[in-house]
């Protein structure tokens, strides 16, 4: 029988432990966005040092597992004299990992603008940068949302494995609690309808912005 008295009684200690879970999310998204972002157009550079460069983190970073990075911020990092709280690390180590799809995702979109319309605009005279800010950006947004959101949401559900170096989310959380109670189905149970009350409203902020942004391109 499932003791729902239980699930009330540790109920707030999972919603601390899902707090955790978004600021570690958001703070990521955040950095790998605005990280991706610049990564991108160094692939698409016209310098091949920096084209290079940007290629080989991008292929080290999609090619090891998020928990071999986060394993070696937080326990190989102090060996060069950078020591970095649980939080921090798990930050740190998700950002670089999720820099490199960001980066990747947001190309993509960026390359499937005609260069017609790139050409055109620096042809009458605007620069680079207000090319890429107001026809560049907004088209390559309504092509790259789909994609990022979907990352996103993995990206919410990958966070899990930040339990491993001590950071106190919802997955440490829960797995601390029935290991103390032995109840794994109330507890568990409720973690994953908590990590599918944030997912599901990531989906459903997609599915607002896929309508707004179809609404402005009419």
């Amino acid at each position: 029988m499932i003791q729902w008295d239980m699930v009330i009684t540790y109920l707030p200690a999972l919603l601390k432990g899902a707090l955790v879970t978004i600021e570690v999310s958001l703070l990521t998204l955040v950095i790998a966005t605005i990280a991706g972002t610049f990564m991108a157009l160094m692939r698409m550079s016209n310098n091949r040092f920096i084209r290079t460069f940007a290629f080989i983190y991008v292929w080290i970073m999609r090619g090891t597992p998020l928990l071999l990075i986060l394993f070696f911020v937080y326990y190989a990092f102090p060996s060069w004299g950078i020591t970095l709280p649980a939080f921090a690390a798990a930050v740190l180590a998700m950002s670089l990992n999720s820099t490199a799809y960001k980066c990747e995702i947001i190309r993509s979109g960026i390359s499937a603008i005609p260069k017609g319309q790139t050409e055109s605009a620096i042809a009458i005279g605007m620069s680079y940068w207000q090319v890429f800010r107001r026809i560049i950006l907004p088209q390559a947004t309504r092509i790259v949302l789909p994609p990022y959101m979907s990352n996103a949401i993995l990206l919410v559900k990958n966070s899990a494995l930040v339990s491993v170096i001590t950071v106190s989310d919802l997955m440490l959380n829960s797995q601390q609690i029935y290991s103390a109670t032995y109840r794994p189905v109330e507890i568990l149970g409720t973690a994953g309808v908590l990590y599918l009350i944030m997912t599901s409203c990531l989906m459903l902020f997609q599915n607002w912005a896929e309508k707004k942004l179809s609404y402005y391109s009419r």
